[in-house]
């Protein structure tokens, strides 16, 4: 098969596990910088041009695109629909899951576990968003932030107050959570291909700290989970649209709650935790469904 990957950096471990399994299994796979792309919108042919040359015809793609390019890149993987190449992660999936309320909102919808939220852009009344998720101590996120960044844990309701009045003096939108107090500072990745959790790890907060961002500190162990987690996850990877995708898991006294599906999650962490070749489960399932024209929306969203 001829695969494409869509990365910045050719030489970030995601990238080059990827480009490594692909190669061990016998495929031809190129690396493509997504900002060097240029789009010929014409009628009826549709095509990727690239340094000065049309891109091939290519059997698959992978998208890893980060959240600074998302309008970009998503505009990118929809011209590789619309030219029938099989994209691993839809564009208009990637959308869905890069915008955080969009996400829950369609995640409450099918009924999947999460922390009670509220979003507001002027409330009259911000004690009553902060009762509606259960007082303090509660969780207030930037709906932009990524990697921990733009998460702030308020303690007190007068703290939550005033965090709220600062963010919504600068304009900016947040979400107000349920902060889950028995997780401990911990979360459960799920990394999951298709209809099945490939590999999972526990993530915990250094001490002191509430998120468990590896890019903040954390440490990362493989972890067992139960029948209702794997569900869980698969089911939140289901109402994205997403065939490849880092589920984020809270243990709550109700059951598992996804905090976070992230279409672009990163293998390092995970790999390294649990010893499972992740890059290589990637590529047997774009090995089972490439074909061409079989991306569901075709481009058209």
């Amino acid at each position: 098969m001829k695969i494409a990957i869509l990365s910045r950096n050719e030489n970030l471990y995601s990238t080059r596990r990827i480009v490594e399994a692909a190669r061990e299994r016998g495929h031809e796979i190129d690396v493509i910088d997504t900002l060097h792309c240029y789009m010929d919108i014409t009628r009826s042919r549709p095509a990727v041009r690239y340094h000065g040359e049309e891109l091939p015809t290519y059997d698959a793609i992978i998208p890893r695109i980060g959240a600074s390019i998302t309008f970009y890149g998503t505009a990118v993987a929809r011209q590789f629909e619309m030219m029938g190449t099989f994209n691993v992660n839809e564009s208009v999936a990637i959308s869905r899951s890069r915008d955080k309320l969009r996400s829950l909102q369609l995640l409450s919808r099918k009924g999947i576990g999460l922390p009670r939220t509220g979003f507001a852009c002027k409330p009259d009344n911000i004690k009553d968003l902060i009762k509606n998720v259960g007082g303090a101590p509660l969780v207030i996120k930037l709906l932009e932030g990524t990697q921990g960044i733009g998460v702030v844990l308020a303690e007190t309701a007068k703290a939550a107050e005033s965090i709220i009045e600062a963010f919504m003096g600068l304009k900016a939108n947040i979400l107000v959570q349920e902060f889950i107090k028995e997780a401990g500072g911990a979360d459960i990745r799920c990394f999951v291909i298709g209809d099945k959790v490939v590999a999972a790890m526990k993530r915990q907060g250094a001490e002191g700290e509430f998120r468990s961002n590896l890019h903040r500190g954390g440490s990362a162990e493989v972890v067992k989970l139960s029948k209702e987690e794997r569900a869980t996850a698969v089911a939140a990877a289901k109402a994205m649209g997403l065939n490849c995708c880092g589920v984020d898991l809270l243990r709550s006294h109700n059951g598992p709650m996804v905090m976070e599906v992230n279409s672009s999650p990163g293998l390092e962490g995970i790999e390294k935790a649990t010893g499972l070749d992740v890059a290589g489960s990637l590529i047997q399932f774009i090995e089972k469904n490439a074909k061409f024209g079989a991306t569901r929306t075709k481009g058209k969203g």
